[in-house]
């Protein structure tokens, strides 16, 4: 029986991949299926993890769209 798991990682070598969390307790065999992505959107995905949290709550983010989609009616 096979399952998916979807696992980061970077390239660190021509033969090697490093895994951002590991493999499943007593994996022993895996089909590697290599999903290469845009060095551009990397780029930008890791300055997008890089900045602060932002400081507005939950119901200030909320307000303004409810208060649009209220507006459709």
């Amino acid at each position: 029986m096979s399952r998916t798991v979807v696992i980061n990682g970077r390239v660190v070598g021509p033969h090697t991949v490093a895994l951002e969390t590991a493999l499943p307790d007593r994996t022993q065999e895996v089909e590697v299926v290599a999903r290469v992505t845009d060095s551009v959107a990397s780029k930008l995905s890791d300055y997008l993890r890089a900045l602060p949290p932002g400081t507005r709550s939950k119901d200030e983010i909320d307000r303004p769209i409810r208060e649009g989609r209220d507006s459709w009616s």
